[in-house]
């Protein structure tokens, strides 16, 4: 398995340091290739310079909202986006 992963470049995008810390060490202990970004344009930024196999994005960021990011990406790719929300209304979701 940690073959497989050790080729899998996953972005992790939070504004809370701990949370992307958290699953950073989870991702890089499987043997994944982990980048993170704190807000939504450095989201962008690394999404447009990296080959990415996965982005774990946060709905609520700074600078460009995790909808807005997820909107720019979808323009242009159908990369597995995993949305993490701590809304709890079922509009939100």
């Amino acid at each position: 398995m940690r073959e497989v992963a050790n080729n899998i470049k996953i972005l992790v995008v939070d504004d809370e340091y701990k949370i992307r810390k958290i699953i950073k060490g989870y991702l890089d202990q499987e043997g994944y290739k982990t980048i993170t970004a704190e807000d939504g344009k450095e989201a962008i930024e690394h999404f447009e310079n990296k080959n990415l196999d996965l982005i774990i994005l946060d709905l609520m960021l700074p600078e460009i909202s995790g909808e807005e990011v997820c909107k720019r990406i979808r323009h242009s790719s159908d990369i597995p986006i995993i949305m993490l929300t701590a809304k709890s209304q079922e509009d939100d979701r």
